[in-house]
């Protein structure tokens, strides 16, 4: 007998209704969706804690490179080599931390420099007989010509003053100098052409006179010396033979002054002064730390009476330009003309601090045996408010600008 057995009938899973209730939220249990119910409490707080790890941390990291940073690398350059000490074109060697570029070229015979009110820099070029004036660019442009062999140039109560070869005169100024009204007269003819000027602590017109010869007795009284102009010209200072440059620190001038030739490669030393009203600083007579030359009549007792230098330094180097910066005066080294081995053609700094030595700024200028041979010959030297220093080449007819790297 065949039984027929049938499957039992497939009950339908019973339908759970959820009831929404107004604004609850659907669970959400993310990373912990697949654990146990009494798990997922757990598993929260171990998140929770791992994510404040972790925020901590990294927080950690950002304060500790931002100290590194600002410890190590605040001021850094991006490394895209090492910094260009010389963009001069020229074989330049300057003291490591500062560079030297050209600022302003086709200057031809550079010399004075000085700011006008609007802190544009003025040069002199007494070949030319002009003064230009150098925007930001480095570009120029004529504030006057026709001038005979002008040098010095000074500034006050907006008016500008030019020392020629052979008078002071004052300009309105507006870019352009006009409306001329000159001041004195001056001696003008013999070796030493340039005239230069600048206004003192007191606002009274100083002018430089160099000599008319290398060692003689003048017969003018107002040549080798410093002039100050107050209505009339007086004596300021007397026996300097060629004090071209001159400044003030702390009140007192300072001035370089190049000794006399043709008495040996290594004598006399040249200069830097400190200039008091009134005082002698023995040339003809007398030369470096009151030196009688006795191939001039000189003596010992004279030169007794006389103002020794502040600083000495080797014969015919010329020097000019002279400034001040922090602990350190800056004097450009203009470059001997017949010493047998030339001398010069550079910048030297002497440490105000460490009995004046002296260290090479910068050198390059003479690469060959032969004076004939220089590239340049540096000149003024003026500093600006952000402590650049500007520097005129006479020979290679350049502004240069130094700045620290």
């Amino acid at each position: 007998m065949i039984t027929l057995k049938f499957a039992p009938k497939l009950q339908k899973p019973e339908k759970r209704v959820h009831l929404k209730f107004p604004n609850e939220r659907p669970k959400r249990h993310g990373k912990c969706a697949g654990f146990p119910k009494t798990l997922i409490s757990a598993c929260y707080h171990v998140n929770m804690k791992l994510k404040l790890f972790l925020i901590v941390f990294f927080g950690i990291l950002v304060v500790l490179g931002w100290r590194f940073w600002y410890q190590n690398l605040r001021g850094v350059k991006p490394a895209v080599g090492p910094v260009l000490q010389n963009s001069t074109g020229l074989p330049l060697t300057i003291l490591e931390g500062y560079s030297i570029s050209v600022f302003a070229q086709n200057i031809p015979n550079a010399r004075v420099l000085t700011w006008d009110p609007t802190r544009r820099l003025l040069v002199s070029s007494p070949a030319t007989g002009k003064v230009f004036r150098i925007a930001d660019d480095g570009s120029s442009s004529v504030v006057i010509e026709g001038l005979n062999k002008p040098h010095g140039l000074a500034f006050k109560d907006g008016k500008l003053y030019i020392a020629e070869t052979d008078a002071v005169a004052v300009y309105d100024y507006d870019g352009k100098a006009s409306n001329r009204k000159k001041i004195t007269d001056l001696p003008s003819g013999g070796n030493h052409f340039s005239r230069t000027i600048g206004f003192g602590p007191d606002g009274k017109l100083n002018i430089s006179i160099g000599s008319s010869c290398n060692v003689c007795v003048e017969k003018d009284t107002r040549r080798a010396s410093i002039m100050v102009y107050d209505g009339e010209l007086k004596p300021f200072a007397t026996g300097l033979r060629n004090s071209v440059f001159f400044t003030w620190r702390n009140g007192e001038m300072w001035a370089t002054d190049m000794g006399r030739d043709l008495i040996g490669d290594n004598t006399p030393p040249e200069e830097v002064n400190i200039v008091k009203s009134g005082k002698n600083y023995g040339w003809p007579y007398c030369y470096g730390n009151r030196i009688a030359d006795t191939t001039f009549g000189g003596t010992d007792d004279f030169c007794k009476t006389t103002e020794p230098p502040i600083i000495e330094y080797q014969a015919h180097s010329a020097p000019l330009g002279l400034a001040f910066d922090k602990d350190y005066l800056y004097v450009s080294y203009h470059g001997s003309w017949n010493r047998t081995e030339p001398t010069g053609y550079k910048i030297v700094r002497f440490d105000l601090n460490n009995n004046y030595k002296a260290s090479d700024f910068i050198t390059g200028w003479l690469q060959s045996p032969s004076a004939d041979g220089a590239l340049g010959r540096p000149v003024d030297l003026l500093f600006d408010d952000k402590g650049n220093l500007f520097v005129s080449d006479d020979k290679a007819g350049v502004i240069y600008k130094v700045t620290r790297n």
